[in-house]
């Protein structure tokens, strides 16, 4: 099992700036990061990923706002989010997928609010 611990999130007026972390315990077998949200009365959605081999993908929503970033030395991923908008407001969760032969299977953050709103 990998434990996931998130930081970062708060209130921020529109038009400003967040960045989140996840740390994973352990990086043996980590194949993907990513942040996912999820709004009241929404379902959980991807936010932004990064493989181990630097592979990003990114929702239509946040594309030119937000980055995801990964420092492999330090099992983390950052997540910068910029512009930030009203609708962007949610509880943003780290996810991380882990690969061992012939296992895989994944663990998720206890997620961060991020309220945006002036």
């Amino acid at each position: 099992q990998v434990n996931l611990v998130e930081s970062g999130g708060g209130l921020v007026q529109p038009g400003g700036s967040l960045r989140l972390s996840c740390t994973a315990s352990k990086s043996e077998g980590i194949n993907r990061m990513a942040w996912y949200r999820q709004a009241p009365g929404n379902e959980r959605e991807l936010v932004a990923a990064i493989t181990t081999d630097g592979t990003t993908t990114y929702a239509d929503s946040v594309k030119g706002r937000f980055a995801i970033f990964r420092d492999s030395t330090k099992n983390t991923v950052l997540l910068q989010m910029n512009s930030l908008k009203p609708e962007d407001t949610a509880v943003y969760f780290c996810n991380v997928v882990i690969v061992v032969p012939p296992t895989k299977y994944d663990s998720w953050g206890q997620g961060t609010q991020v309220t945006v709103s002036s």
